[in-house]
């Protein structure tokens, strides 16, 4: 085995070390021998990409060679930040193209931040051009570009870690080994997921020029071409399907993935999903307002249900996860979790970690989800292991495509009105011709779709 070699005084710290030397056992625990450096790229130089990138310095010795970005303001800007993150104060090389990025650079690692619609040619590209990638949730906008992911990543032998970091969350491992494993709950033959977050854009902002500082030919690359109606960055692209999976590919993905690792479920026997824009019809917005969906395996369900309107079933836990069994309930979130015993058992609570005072540096990051942050490091730890291992991380291309076509799955039941069965080996939705066409989308000229047989 590898040494895995990581910065000492940021391993050091809080819950991160604690359960990184729990998770890698003698890797975690030799800290003295020389670190590698980490040659590192970033595509999406936007809110998280930075985030990830910066919860990655945190953890490992690391220059950023690269930056890309189409928007020349939001580009600098984090060439600014990078430069003052990072050990030897170097600004990193700027691109508005990531092609051009990936051909000048050799790099150990690129980060991808973009909007959805941009993973799979980037992560694919990534690879090929001989970098470990750590790719953004969901992987792909539809179950093609996912299959060809994976394809990808096996034939250039990579390692591709997605950021589904609730996998890394310290307290939802907590709930895995000391209450599901533990088998406090017993059999578990129900599941519900929900996200009543009041998350989805919705305004009637007018159509605009371009700003000179934005490339939106390039940042809308293979989706269809909207009117330009102002900045998409955060949350604006996310309303539009053009662009993504709505709330379920957003919010679902990260319970959905959550659940299945807890549960050890892969894919879903059958997939079927209702909902649409029932309330919140003044805007442009296309994405539903209201949509469930249920995920069949043997024995089990899991429900999903989301709102942009109204309040939660459960104001402690608006975006979370509830485990049904014989002997008891659990619920949990990026915040917390509670285990409630059928009977007279006793209760068990805990609360998220937050690693503020071994960190101080996030309190002056803006945007940080606080919450996240170990998560995060702990996640990049995790990728940097499989790395140095030749081994699969945690959150693997593959669990992450799974995870992401499901999703993506639901939307299309929803779409057809019929539940969906997918074959994962012929790659093929059962006995639906019509269904079928809707598993790769149209892309855009120039752009061409991925094909899994020819990546």
């Amino acid at each position: 085995m590898n040494t895995f070699n990581i910065n000492r005084r940021s391993f050091l710290h809080g819950a991160t070390a604690a359960l990184a030397l729990s998770t890698f056992g003698a890797q975690g625990m030799d800290l003295m021998n020389p670190a590698k450096t980490w040659r590192v790229g970033l595509i999406g130089t936007g809110w998280y990409g930075k985030s990830d990138l910066f919860r990655l310095i945190q953890v490992a010795p690391v220059e950023v060679i690269a930056l890309c970005d189409v928007d020349k303001n939001q580009l600098n800007e984090a060439g600014k930040l990078v430069s003052q993150r990072q050990k030897s104060g170097k600004t990193p090389k700027l691109y508005g193209d990531y092609q051009k990025m990936l051909a000048e650079n050799e790099m150990d690692i690129v980060l991808i931040g973009s909007p959805d619609h941009w993973h799979a040619l980037q992560m694919i590209d990534a690879v090929k051009a001989g970098a470990h990638v750590y790719v953004q949730k969901p992987i792909s906008v539809d179950v093609l570009e996912g299959e060809a992911m994976v394809a990808a990543a096996r034939k250039y032998k990579k390692v591709v870690q997605v950021g589904t970091q609730r996998k890394s969350t310290p307290h939802l491992i907590d709930a895995k080994k000391n209450i599901v494993d533990a088998g406090l709950l017993g059999k578990i033959s129900h599941v519900e997921m929900c996200c009543y977050y009041h998350m989805r854009a919705n305004g009637n902002p007018p159509v605009e020029a371009v700003p000179e500082y934005l490339d939106y030919e390039k940042w809308t690359g293979p989706a269809p071409l909207r009117p330009y109606d102002g900045s998409p960055h955060v949350r604006w692209w996310r309303t539009f399907m053009e662009y993504g999976n709505g709330i379920t590919g957003d919010m679902c993905v990260h319970m959905f993935d959550t659940v299945r690792w807890m549960l050890k479920l892969g894919w879903p026997k059958k997939i079927t999903s209702t909902g649409g824009i029932y309330v919140q019809k003044e805007g442009k917005s296309n994405i539903s307002d209201t949509q469930s969906a249920i995920f069949e395996y043997d024995g089990l369900n899991c429900v999903w249900q989301h709102r942009t309107w109204g309040t939660p079933n459960n104001p402690d836990y608006p975006w979370s996860f509830t485990l049904y069994g014989e002997k008891g309930t659990l619920w949990a979130s990026t915040m917390a979790y509670d285990f409630i015993p059928q009977g007279k058992g006793e209760k068990i609570h805990k609360d998220v970690v937050y690693e503020k005072e071994k960190y101080p540096e996030d309190l002056k990051e803006d945007k940080i989800e606080l919450n996240a942050a170990p998560a995060t490091r702990l996640h990049m730890l995790d990728f940097l292991s499989a790395i140095e291992n030749n081994g699969r991380p945690v959150a693997d291309i593959e669990e992450g495509h799974i995870s992401t076509a499901s999703c993506i799955l639901a939307n299309l039941s929803m779409k057809t009105g019929r539940s969906i069965v997918y074959d994962p080996i012929k790659r093929e939705i059962v006995g639906d011709r019509e269904a079928n066409a809707l598993l790769a989308r149209s892309y855009r000229a120039p752009y061409k779709h991925p094909d899994y047989k020819h990546v």
